[in-house]
């Protein structure tokens, strides 16, 4: 990669403009793939780049343990946000099982929740849309790594939203109700038949025949990073 220049370049500079913007208009941050996608990065490791610099020069401050941890400090102009945009709000999201991104394997008969009912995580209420129900939401631990290049690795934990039904290129987790198996993968409904993609080059995507055989049962709406280490 380039040698860095000192100052702000002019992908610094949009990818500045893009997370005053999306955040002035959603009320939370984007994810590293949204701005890829804005400030035309293909690569997310490069949006990753960046963003380190970014952080370097105190133009923002990063979670590393969240999806969307990323809090804008300063604006391009050099006016400092106001601290009270700074996460505070906490809650607490039960974390009721395991979903595998990788191959889909058996559930136990009661589906995914088979942990202490009294297993949760604590997350911000600011790293989420506001008008998400908060009470609504479980969590599951990731197995596998069919879902990496989406940032979600073996460990991870994916907050969920229940939800029956998905749009095309939504992350979810189903049950295949033939196999009695679960997995987590984008979910792509064409030509009479599902895709559940992979973010894996070396993985190939499940393809279900019967749509009737595929049961959403959330939304992923948040990534929590496993740390290093724990």
């Amino acid at each position: 990669m380039a040698r860095r220049k000192a100052g702000l370049g002019e992908r610094h500079k949009k990818i500045l403009k893009f997370l005053e913007k999306f955040q002035t208009e959603n009320g939370y941050p984007p994810s590293i793939r949204e701005i890829g996608e804005n400030t035309n990065i293909s690569s997310t490791s490069v949006v990753n780049y960046y963003l380190n610099q970014l952080e370097e020069m105190n133009f923002i401050e990063r979670e590393s343990n969240v999806s969307r941890g990323i809090r804008l400090v300063k604006t391009l102009e050099g006016n400092l946000v106001n601290a009270a945009q700074a996460i505070t709000e906490m809650f607490s999201v039960p974390v009721i099982g395991r979903i595998v991104a990788g191959e889909p394997v058996p559930v136990p008969s009661s589906d995914f929740n088979y942990y202490d009912q009294e297993t949760g995580i604590d997350i911000a209420r600011s790293l989420l849309p506001p008008r998400e129900k908060t009470s609504d939401l479980f969590a599951l631990e990731v197995q596998g790594d069919s879902m990496i290049d989406a940032m979600v690795n073996d460990g991870d934990i994916v907050v969920m939203r229940p939800v029956s039904q998905a749009n095309n290129g939504e992350m979810v987790a189903v049950w295949l109700a033939d196999r009695d198996e679960t997995t987590l993968k984008y979910f792509y409904l064409e030509d009479g038949h599902v895709r559940l993609q992979p973010a894996n080059p070396q993985m190939k995507p499940i393809i279900i025949d019967n749509p009737a055989q595929v049961q959403v049962q959330g939304k992923v709406v948040l990534v929590i990073r496993r740390m290093e280490g724990a």
